[in-house]
């Protein structure tokens, strides 16, 4: 079986020799979390992280990235502290695609190309030696090792979940 097609984020990571391993599932798969994306991967859920976008009232057309494992939910109070923002909420699914040009559920964090606040990585990403993240398609997840994440990202640690 061949690999995943690539997407415009791994081709990213390819133009800046990143390694990574790219999974593959169906895209019409019948799943509703990313717990249960991690499962039908094979990869241990605490490792698979999702791509949020969170809206400060103070400037909604900037988002924050924010990537949060699969095992937790986002807080969005602990988020607006770490950004120092008195409220900040979860963009629509309208706002979210409009602000970065992917669909919802294949939003990723890797060579985004749209105007963004802050990109930032829940602190349980700490402990993690590799993660997998949405490659930009529905379907397909890189694993690729957490400091090449942030190097290509250039994501800050925040308490998020």
């Amino acid at each position: 079986m061949s690999g995943p097609a690539k997407t415009q984020a791994m081709r990213w990571l390819d133009a800046r020799r990143i390694a990574y391993r790219a999974l593959a599932y169906d895209p019409e798969a019948a799943f509703h979390s990313a717990k249960e994306a991690a499962a039908i991967l094979g990869a241990p859920a605490e490792a698979v992280y999702k791509t949020l976008i969170a809206l400060r009232d103070d400037a909604p057309a900037r988002p924050l990235v924010v990537m949060t494992p699969a095992t937790h939910e986002l807080d969005l109070r602990l988020l607006a502290a770490a950004v120092g923002a008195k409220r900040v909420r979860m963009a629509s699914q309208r706002e979210a695609e409009r602000l970065t040009g992917m669909r919802v559920g294949a939003i990723t964090a890797i060579g985004l190309q749209r105007p963004v606040a802050a990109m930032l990585i829940d602190e349980h990403a700490r402990s993690l030696a590799r993660i997998f993240v949405s490659a930009g398609a529905r379907g397909v997840e890189p694993e690729l090792a957490l400091d090449d994440l942030l190097r290509a990202t250039g994501a800050a640690f925040v308490r998020a979940t």
